[in-house]
């Protein structure tokens, strides 16, 4: 579940030290079970049509196979069901004798737990349920054991690795954070660690913790507007963004059938290209910085509308407003706290970004 972690969390987190005695800032972070099934197939379920195949026999005679997985939560635990496939047979003079063939399915529970440094999420199992397809409890000693074997360590396997996860935030960081702050942030990064994990009906709560930032990193630097040459560059990669904004619109439109989310979703827009023009060509009266006010704002008004739509969506489209909003959950979490990292949400953190992305043209 690293990549599906790195996303979410480089979202907001490009910000974050050896753990010490310093003050911690905790931020949380839900992680929806459609985002947690993606990962799960990209790990353990790799054979077509996204089955594990979690046993064979040499001859290829005999396997267990799991598929249709569904991931939701059921007291305070992760509830996994699989559909399952058992196969036991002989190879006699090179062909396979079926001894066994049975299907049915499996059901676990199985516990949000982190290791004792709080950086490793594992799901060990805690309860096992096999029935066959017409809901009688499996009595075949020979198939439960099999999924005693193998089926109940393998999917206790699953884990999310903080270490791990570094790699691609300490990539991230290095190309959207300014140079002077990079050594700092990816000295916060190391930081990071999982201080809860709780399972509930649609996601699993994490809080994430990190260093509170030393007082020398939060002196404020002002950043000077964007200079009429910078202007004319940045209003093309506008024009671009501007673009593919539009038609994101258009099919989270298409996808919710509402007309008032196409009219909220365009006039967020507007404001957007009126805030950050705003921020990137004039100093705002102190305390009116227009690329925080249109964040939070905007934030709380979408926020309900998107999260309501995933909702309603097949997994393959809700995955893209999932990941997109607990990523954004994370910005504006850490915009409550402040953000004193080099990129943060405001006028000097837009012009900051502004100026890495056109350096890189």
């Amino acid at each position: 579940m690293n990549k599906c972690l790195s996303s979410i969390v480089m979202g907001g987190l490009c910000l974050v030290s050896q753990l010490s005695h310093a003050k911690q800032i905790i931020v949380p972070i839900d992680l929806d079970y459609n985002l947690i099934k993606k990962e799960m197939l990209n790990e353990l379920y790799k054979g077509e049509g996204n089955t594990a195949e979690v046993w064979h026999d040499k001859k290829a005679c005999s396997y267990l196979k799991l598929s249709d997985l569904k991931v939701s939560g059921q007291q305070q635990q992760i509830k996994l069901q699989n559909h399952v496939q058992a196969r036991i047979g002989a190879n006699i003079g090179g062909k396979c004798l079926k001894l066994i063939d049975w299907q049915g399915n499996l059901d676990t529970l199985q516990q949000p737990t982190l290791n004792k440094d709080k950086t490793i999420l594992s799901l060990p199992v805690t309860q096992v349920a096999v029935s066959d397809l017409q809901g009688r409890q499996l009595n075949d000693p020979k198939i439960q054991d099999l999924i005693t074997q193998f089926v109940a360590p393998q999917l206790s396997g699953l884990k999310l690795d903080l270490n791990a996860a570094r790699v691609d935030l300490e990539k991230t960081v290095r190309d959207y954070v300014p140079k002077e702050n990079v050594t700092e942030v990816l000295a916060l990064i190391s930081s990071l660690r999982v201080t809860e994990a709780v399972a509930k009906e649609k996601s699993v709560a994490l809080k994430f913790a990190f260093n509170e930032p030393s007082a020398k990193t939060r002196v404020k630097k002002t950043v000077a507007p964007l200079t009429e040459a910078e202007q004319k560059k940045w209003q093309a990669q506008w024009d671009e963004w501007n673009t593919f904004l539009t038609k994101s619109i258009e099919q989270a439109v298409d996808d919710a059938k509402s007309p008032e989310l196409r009219e909220a979703l365009t006039e967020t827009l507007i404001e957007a290209r009126i805030a950050f023009q705003t921020a990137l060509t004039k100093n705002a009266p102190e305390g009116q910085d227009p690329v925080r006010v249109f964040f939070n704002d905007t934030w709380e008004r979408l926020a309900p509308q998107l999260k309501a739509l995933s909702q309603e969506l097949p997994e393959v489209k809700a995955l893209q407003y999932v990941t997109f909003i607990a990523a954004t959950d994370v910005m504006y979490e850490l915009e409550k706290i402040g953000s004193p990292f080099g990129l943060e949400i405001s006028a000097d953190g837009l012009r900051n970004l502004a100026r890495i992305i056109l350096a890189k043209q």
